[in-house]
């Protein structure tokens, strides 16, 4: 069997969770059976792996026709396939197209929704009409439909009702567990300006409406003054966006010591460490399908402080590998807590009684560590794929 992944982030260019998945899924599948992949842009050298750059004629248009003009040249190269599996909306319209032209069933795999981000039409202006109608298409349309977990599932349903829900299953993200350890490293994390002494929360993700970081950041005023805030926070999606963060950085830094920005994109090793010297980490998105970022600390021997939302409550165990944040939304799809300030309040005071509690911290870190080996493997995630794939063969 020869499948061709779709993506728009392979290596170098990953900087999400969509790219850690297809990395870690196309190497698990290979394992199994013959994979192409074929990106977005430049990728690193590596057999059966084709780049796409974009086309300098459509340098000056829409950066969603762009992707279009990229996914026309890569449902052309699919021919031969005999199943092509998408990823995110980027990706589906490849999906789709080749799906078409050549007969052949077409996989994609839900990494979020577009009706559920609208406040990327910040980003993408009438480009986010146009994302919102491929991928809408391409859902309608495929053969299966893989989310990353119950929520997202539900979410699926609920924003295509003309989905048959037959064709929709739930694959995991997955974390690569040898990869993925505690690294005690007092030294280096010290360079990093954190101090390995004081308790502290961490936080890693882009600075997106969808993570909840200014949410954090005003939880943050009412922790006890002794314990750090530590953000591994870059890549805004807008200039309004990281106005507001690094407003409320500054606001927090004249208030109390601790606070710690990285805004460069650490390699593993330290981004490793600096987990591992966490007392907790801290998700505190308003939507989030799964959340690898809560795999990797887990992996790491850290316990997880996260919103109810999405898939987070069905990877951290709340009371056991870590505890879950009290939410409730607005169903307009911004996902916006009805009551910001009860959020606010609510997340502080959880945090607070985890970062208090350092032998109980400890003990649901490493409960953490065996619920990702137990549950989020990439063979079990690789073998569940494989099931889907198996059931679509024409």
């Amino acid at each position: 069997m020869r499948v061709d992944v779709i993506t728009k982030e392979y290596p170098p260019n990953v900087y999400g969770g969509a790219g850690v998945h297809v990395v870690e899924l196309a190497k698990a599948l290979r394992q199994s059976i013959e994979v192409q992949v074929r990106a977005f842009g430049d990728v690193d050298p590596e057999p059966h792996t084709t780049g796409y750059p974009d086309l300098a004629e459509l340098a000056q248009v829409n950066g969603a026709l762009r992707t279009l003009g990229t996914d026309v040249r890569i449902a052309q190269d699919v021919a031969g396939a005999d199943i092509v599996h998408s990823h995110t909306w980027y990706a589906n319209a490849a999906g789709q197209l080749a799906q078409m032209l050549h007969d052949v069933p077409h996989v994609l795999t839900a990494h979020s929704l577009e009706p559920l981000r609208p406040w990327k039409a910040e980003q993408l202006g009438g480009g986010y009409r146009v994302s919102s109608w491929i991928e809408r298409q391409a859902y309608e349309t495929a053969d299966a439909v893989i989310a990353v977990s119950e929520g997202m599932r539900r979410d699926i349903l609920r924003s295509y009702p003309g989905i048959d829900e037959q064709k929709v299953s739930v694959v995991y993200n997955g974390i690569d567990l040898e990869a993925w350890q505690r690294v005690d490293d007092a030294e280096l994390v010290r360079e990093l300006g954190i101090d390995p002494d004081r308790p502290s929360v961490v936080f890693v993700g882009r600075i997106t409406r969808q993570k909840g970081l200014p949410y954090l950041l005003r939880a943050a005023k009412l922790l006890p003054a002794d314990v750090q805030l530590v953000l591994c926070a870059g890549a805004p999606d807008t200039p309004e966006i990281m106005a507001e963060v690094s407003g409320l950085v500054r606001e927090l830094q004249e208030e109390r010591t601790g606070v710690v920005w990285i805004e460069k994109i650490l390699p593993r090793h330290q981004l490793s460490a600096v987990l591992s010297a966490a007392t907790t980490f801290v998700c505190p998105s308003v939507y989030e399908p799964l959340g690898i970022v809560n795999l990797e600390a887990m992996a790491c021997g850290v316990p997880v402080v996260g919103s109810d939302t999405g898939g987070i409550p069905e990877v951290v165990a709340d009371g056991l590998t870590g505890r879950i944040v009290p939410l409730e939304q607005a169903q307009d799809g911004t996902g916006t807590p009805l009551d910001p300030d009860r959020f606010v309040a609510d997340l502080a005071r959880i945090l607070t009684e985890v970062v208090s509690d350092p032998a109980l911290a400890r003990l649901m870190g490493r409960a953490g560590r065996m619920r990702a080996e137990s549950e989020f493997s990439w063979t079990r995630i690789a073998d569940r794929t494989l099931q889907v794939y198996g059931s679509l063969r024409r």
